[in-house]
């Protein structure tokens, strides 16, 4: 007999929350979701008869990630083998992060393929949803965490090469318009709509100009695969929103004017790293009022240290310094206990639930900063009704936090993950 897993709370929706909710799920589905007086008219009452209310707790839809480096002390970009990587994997599945991609980081050629390799085995066996490729086509000027030394010209050959070591699980790849050979006809743009694979501007030093003509030409491209056998998901993304980009200037807007601009005609959908570092929670706030949460997902760029300890870690080829939750890039100088770190910020030390509390406390809605951080971007990677929502036929993947948005409870498929300190 079908085990029936029963869940009660305050139930976080796409446009409300449900003070005496319910989710009801079987065989790994979702159900039924939403108030106990509709369960009950729905037949769920024997369901529902050990289940007491929890006003103190809210349940969410599980939390998809598309921006993540590592944490638990492993390193994505770093790994050699798929279970040195489920380390990371699990860290943030018992913070509430159902749904994930890995990035990597800018690295010699033969290394980006080994590491997809290596990935591409936890997204076959369903531990991942697939990979993020942060690099290597990226600006040096913006290059923030990333190795000079490997940083390259646009190459459609790359791009081919690492789709195929992938095995089709690389999702989205983050690419500087700026760069020679990644916009225009026969470019890396061009050659990663070809191969399935969601282009994202970021790491750039261009002009708002420069950005405009790689988002007008990648959104033509997703509309023409949408005529075709092969359909890309979307629509495009901009890599962590602010960092690793021009400033927005009154006289040289850069590209996060187009980026602000494509997100709110819905051309676009913006990265935040609202994790209280790399934003300041007034920037969070600002941007989900310009352009809405339907066009922003929040994301983590954790790296190795998320969910541990201060200290020192690599992020591919590059050294980092984790002090006070702060990752940077190790300089001359730098230390542990350090006052001040003098290199970039070199991805987040956070969860995405730590993500969306610190959106919440900044001033976002609580449903506008779930869905941000669920159904957005499930329908970027393609997935709206099977991840990031709780509504009837979607994966049993739930969330249940305290009152202060700290996990309590995580489900996966409907079965429960091992959740810590709880």
């Amino acid at each position: 007999m079908t085990e029936v897993v029963v869940v009660r709370g305050r139930l976080v929706q796409a446009s409300s929350v449900v003070d005496d909710g319910v989710v009801v799920a079987s065989g790994g589905r979702v159900t039924f979701a939403g108030s106990v007086v509709d369960a009950l008219e729905a037949g769920h009452g024997p369901a529902l008869e050990d289940v007491p209310p929890a006003p103190g707790t809210f349940v969410l839809p599980g939390l998809v990630d598309l921006h993540n480096h590592g944490g638990g002390g492993a390193s994505f970009p770093d790994v050699t083998s798929a279970d040195e990587a489920m380390a990371g994997v699990l860290e943030h599945r018992a913070h509430g992060t159902t749904t994930l991609l890995a990035s990597l980081v800018t690295a010699q050629p033969e290394v980006l393929l080994r590491r997809a390799a290596v990935l591409a085995e936890l997204a076959e066996a369903g531990e991942i949803e697939g990979l993020h490729a942060e690099g290597p086509f990226l600006s040096h000027r913006r290059r923030g965490a990333h190795n000079p030394a490997d940083l390259q010209e646009g190459s459609v050959e790359l791009v081919r090469d690492l789709a195929a070591a992938a095995r089709g699980y690389l999702r989205t790849m983050t690419i500087a318009p700026e760069v020679a050979g990644v916009t225009g006809p026969g470019g890396v743009a061009e050659a990663l709509v070809e191969a399935g694979v969601l282009p994202s501007l970021g790491h750039t030093d261009g002009s708002t100009e420069q950005a405009e003509a790689l988002i007008e030409q990648v959104t033509a491209a997703l509309r023409a695969t949408g005529r075709t056998a092969r359909r890309v998901p979307g629509p495009m993304t901009a890599t962590h929103l602010f960092n690793g980009m021009r400033p927005l200037h009154h006289r040289q807007p850069g590209p996060v004017a187009a980026c602000l601009a494509a997100a709110s005609r819905g051309d676009m959908v913006v990265e935040l790293v609202g994790d209280g570092v790399h934003l300041d929670p007034a920037t969070v706030r600002s941007v989900f009022d310009m352009v809405g949460p339907d066009q922003v997902v929040l994301v983590t760029d954790a790296m190795a240290a998320a969910g541990v300890a201060d200290g020192r870690y690599e992020l591919g080829p590059m050294s980092v310094v984790v002090h006070d939750g702060v990752a940077r890039i190790a300089t001359p100088q730098a230390a542990p206990g350090a006052p001040e770190e003098e290199g970039p910020i070199a991805g987040g030390t956070a969860h995405l639930v730590d993500v969306v509390r610190h959106a919440v406390r900044g001033g976002v809605p609580l449903v506008d900063a779930v869905r941000s951080a669920t159904a957005v971007p499930a329908r970027v990677l393609g997935l709206a009704g099977e991840v990031g929502t709780l509504e009837p036929g979607a994966r049993a993947d739930l969330l249940v936090t305290d009152a202060d948005l700290r996990p309590v409870r995580v489900l996966r498929h409907g079965v429960n993950v091992d959740v810590v300190g709880a």
